[in-house]
Formats: structure tokens, C-alpha cells, sequence
């Protein structure tokens, strides 16, 4: 039995020794290289056909390929065997970490612009961390403290500098009751974000198969982004206009492969085998590691001090497994 910072890890629900911890943050750094692919074609997709659209057709796609994966290594296309807890749980996380999160992050974006929006988002490691241990009891132990600082500091390092460096986002907002509210909703939308990662955790705390927990979050995130195009009267843009765009149809149907289909899956079984805060924070790399493809596949000027962030952030992950 091992204990870290005086608390008995064996003892949490989804620990499964240091082994098992060890694959847990590899399938988190394996998140954060899934969500990276999947951006560039969301990226492609959304401007194409709108962020909504684009929300609402990953998450069916992405149920598709859950089933025939469940069919395939669980024996049933749906999860008709989750537990009640699962049920409870992971629905709601789904609601909070995709719906909620993502009308706060748009409408940042909308604001104050994405700029300032993402500086905000490294804070959801440090959110994760602090719910964690207030919902689950959860204490990260001493390193993993020690690599999240590491982390969220290079990470900040990129956004920081890639915001100063896309002139066409360097808008100089003035103090006013619209800067307060995007502001607040950017820090709105990385603790929901944080908040819905660890309510997945306490829905899959009794082990429960993450293939199925993703579907369970997927269902209910293609309920919830319907619901959302029909209050927001966009329901002709997101079920009519958006499939006709093939180019649109097509990128989607592949970031859906990286995202809430493997990037997902991978999530909840880094939640399940490591903490949330370590979890999360691997997660978070994503704005590191789109850097390469942003240089070598889309052409784009890299600022010295995104090399630097990058540098830093990386550094940071290598320690989750050297300490």
C-alpha cells in the first residue's frame, strides 16, 4: 500500500497502483496529442459551417464510432450496462464540461476575443485540482504539484505570446461592463471545463468501462447541442445547411476520430488511474504541441517565446514520469 502526502492512494476509488498511474498520464499526454489533431480540423470545419454545427456533428459522429467500438470489444452498441452512479455522474459532467463550458468559452471569444480568452484556460489543471480534492478527497502529491507549475507556466509562456504576436487580435479593450463580463465568462468556461473532468471521475470511480462512460458524455452532449440550436433558432444552419458542406462534413467526421471519440476515451481513463489535477494538466499541453503543425502543415511565423513556453511545458510533463 503506498501513501503520498499522508493520504492512502490505494484507498481512492479509480487507483490502481504506481503502474497503473504511469499509464494513466501516458493516456493523458495521449489526450492532449488527440485534441491537438482534432483542432485543425475543427478549426477548418467551424469556419466553414459555424463552432455550433461543428459541435453538434462531432458528437454525433463520435457516438457512431462508440458503438461500433462498443459492439466490438464490449459485445453491446450501447451502455445498457452502467451502473446507476455512472449514470448520475457522467451525464451531468457531460452537460457541464461540454454544453456549459463551451457556451462560456464562445462566448468570450466573442467579447474579448480568444486573445485574452485562452490565457484563462490554464487555470483549469489548478481548478481540477482544487475539486478534486473538495469532491473526491483527492491529494496530488508533492512532484506532481512541482510538473503542474512547471506546466501551466510554459503553457501561459505560448498563449502569451502567441496573443501578442496575431496583430489582428491585438484590440486594446478599455475597462467596461462588456471587458468584465467576457472576462468573467473565460474564467467561467475553465472552471465548468475543470468541474465537468472531475464529476467524470466520480462517475467512473467503480471502474466502469471508459468506452461507455464517453458514450454516456457524447449522448448527452448531442442532446444538449441540439437543444441549444433550437433555443438559439440556428437549427437550419446546424441540421439542413451543415451536412450539405462536404469539405465541412468531412474534416468534422475526422477531428471527431481525434476528440470525443479517442481523445475522450483516453481522458476518462487518465481521470480513472491518475488525479484529475495531473490529468488535466497533461491535457492542457495542447496549445504547446499544435505548435509543430502550425510551423510545418499551415505555414504560420512561431514568436521565439512560444519556443520557449513550449520548451518549458514539455520539461514540465517529463517530470510527471521522472518523479
Amino acid at each position: 500500500m503506498s501513501k503520498r502526502d499522508g493520504l492512502t492512494l490505494s484507498a481512492l476509488p479509480g487507483y490502481s497502483g504506481p503502474t497503473m498511474e504511469r499509464y494513466g498520464e501516458l493516456a493523458a499526454f495521449g489526450t492532449a496529442l488527440c485534441w491537438t489533431a482534432s483542432a485543425l480540423f475543427f478549426e477548418d470545419a467551424s469556419r466553414r459551417v459555424g463552432a455550433l454545427a461543428v459541435n453538434f456533428w462531432k458528437v454525433a459522429f463520435a457516438f457512431v464510432f462508440l458503438a461500433v467500438a462498443g459492439l466490438l470489444f464490449r459485445g453491446m452498441p450501447l451502455p445498457l450496462d452502467a451502473p446507476r452512479e455512472a449514470w448520475l455522474w457522467l451525464p451531468l459532467s457531460a452537460l457541464i464540461g461540454f454544453v456549459v463550458a463551451d457556451y462560456f468559452l464562445f462566448n468570450a471569444y466573442i467579447m474579448v476575443g480568444s486573445r485574452l480568452t485562452v490565457l484563462f484556460q490554464p487555470l483549469s489543471p489548478l481548478f481540477a485540482a482544487i475539486l478534486s480534492f473538495l469532491v473526491l478527497g483527492e491529494v496530488m502529491r508533492s512532484a506532481a504539484l512541482i510538473a503542474m507549475a512547471v506546466v501551466v507556466v510554459g503553457i501561459l509562456i505560448v498563449v502569451v505570446s502567441r496573443g501578442r504576436s496575431r496583430s489582428d487580435e491585438a484590440v486594446k479593450l478599455r475597462a467596461s461592463p462588456r471587458l468584465i463580463k467576457g472576462l468573467a465568462f473565460a474564467l467561467l468556461s475553465a472552471f465548468f471545463n475543470a468541474l465537468g473532468f472531475v464529476l467524470s471521475k466520480k462517475g467512473l470511480s467503480g471502474g466502469y468501462d471508459a468506452i461507455a462512460g464517453t458514450q454516456m458524455r457524447v449522448m448527452t452532449a448531442l442532446l444538449g447541442f441540439g437543444l441549444q440550436a433550437l433555443v438559439f433558432r440556428q437549427a437550419r444552419e446546424v441540421f439542413v445547411r451543415a451536412p450539405r458542406d462536404r469539405a465541412a462534413f468531412k474534416a468534422t467526421s475526422i477531428g471527431a476520430v481525434f476528440g470525443p471519440f479517442v481523445g475522450v476515451t483516453l481522458s476518462l481513463f487518465a481521470v480513472q488511474h491518475t488525479s484529475a489535477g495531473a490529468a488535466m494538466t497533461l491535457m492542457a499541453l495542447t496549445p504547446v504541441l499544435i505548435i509543430a503543425p502550425a510551423i510545418f502543415i499551415q505555414k504560420q511565423k512561431i514568436h521565439v517565446l512560444e519556443i520557449l513556453g513550449a520548451a518549458v511545458a514539455v520539461g514540465g510533463a517529463a517530470l510527471f514520469f521522472l518523479l
